[in-house]
């Protein structure tokens, strides 16, 4: 499995989607298209993807890896 960050490549706002995706082998879309469902069932939903979005941490790309 790949590390749970965000990437640059496949974003659409903060990346986290396209994270999780990445780290649990899913498409893009279809966790997007969860987290917009999800959204409508009460929660903390939008909080929860803002900490993830501030926490996770940036996929490093070779010229900044170092």
């Amino acid at each position: 499995m790949a590390a749970l960050v965000r990437p640059r490549d496949g974003r659409l706002i903060g990346g986290v989607c396209a994270g999780l995706a990445r780290r649990f082998g899913m498409s893009a879309n279809t966790v997007r298209l969860i987290f917009v469902v999800s959204c409508l069932l009460p929660g903390p939903q939008f909080l929860l993807y803002l900490a993830l979005w501030i926490l996770l941490p940036g996929e490093k790309t070779p010229s900044t890896a170092w």
